[in-house]
């Protein structure tokens, strides 16, 4: 833990918490003393994950669940709550990939990553604010992505979707402002996970190409000239959860290694 335990008696839920940006977040969390409850779609995953955070010496609870469920996100909110205390900081890091070209996209697998990657995020705002303007304070941090702000080939699906996070983002805030609940969204670039190892794998498939061609590539438009860590993405989480980001909300912070587009 850190010295200075910026989060010390807060409770957080972070869903897709049990792996890449979602523990990273959930990891950062811990270290600065907060409660957290890790939710996500494979049990094993979050059991694994609750026993590596424990060692933090906070409390760590786990729950199973598809966040594309409506009934499913009221129910975790409910029990984040009955576990925790109370529930201060919400984390929308739950997120799906399937890409395709355009032409070649199934309506339904348009509708599973809209549901997952953008009405995730809404079912569980509307589920937890009430509870946070009760409060008289709180914390949402969607997990947009950099696909949220510029447009990508065969990914039209995941652009819609973070596109869709980061205006809601805005309008919630706008919403909520002045309440002691802020909303904000981290926009990461290419964070080193095992979806970004699918990621090249399946964009290689797509353009008849090798894995490392496509990892090449990305690499070169890095400017620090490496892929994130998730660790990062939590100490930005920290920050717009911690009480030092009063002041900011309905901002997306682009976090992407000076990711260049030329």
């Amino acid at each position: 833990m850190s010295a200075q335990l910026r989060l010390a008696g807060r409770t957080a839920l972070v869903t897709g918490g049990s792996r890449g940006i979602g523990f990273g977040i959930a990891e950062a969390f811990v270290k600065e003393g907060a409660d957290v409850m890790l939710a996500a779609t494979n049990l094993q995953k979050l059991r694994e994950a609750q026993e590596r955070l424990a060692k933090a010496g906070t409390r760590v609870e786990i729950a199973e669940v598809d966040v594309s469920d409506r009934a499913s996100c009221n129910g975790l909110v409910k029990r984040a709550i009955e576990k925790l205390g109370k529930l201060e900081i919400l984390v929308n890091s739950a997120a799906i990939y399937i890409p395709r070209p355009f032409l070649e996209y199934a309506a339904d697998d348009f509708d599973r990553v809209l549901k997952t990657n953008l009405y995730g995020p809404f079912h569980l705002s509307q589920a937890v604010l009430p509870h946070m303007l009760g409060l008289g304070w709180g914390r949402i941090i969607n997990i947009a992505s950099t696909a949220g702000k510029w447009a990508s080939k065969n990914q039209s699906a995941y652009n819609v979707a973070k596109h869709g996070l980061v205006g809601l983002t805005r309008c919630v805030a706008l919403e909520t402002a002045g309440t002691g609940v802020t909303v904000n969204a981290i926009c990461p670039g290419i964070v080193q996970t095992d979806l970004v190892d699918r990621f090249l794998q399946e964009h290689a498939e797509i353009s008849h190409t090798t894995p490392d061609a496509i990892r090449q590539a990305l690499l070169q438009r890095q400017s620090i000239g490496r892929f994130l860590d998730p660790s990062e993405c939590g100490h930005l989480a920290v920050y717009l959860a911690s009480p030092e980001s009063d002041g900011m909300t309905g901002q997306s912070l682009l976090l992407d290694g000076g990711m260049l587009f030329v």
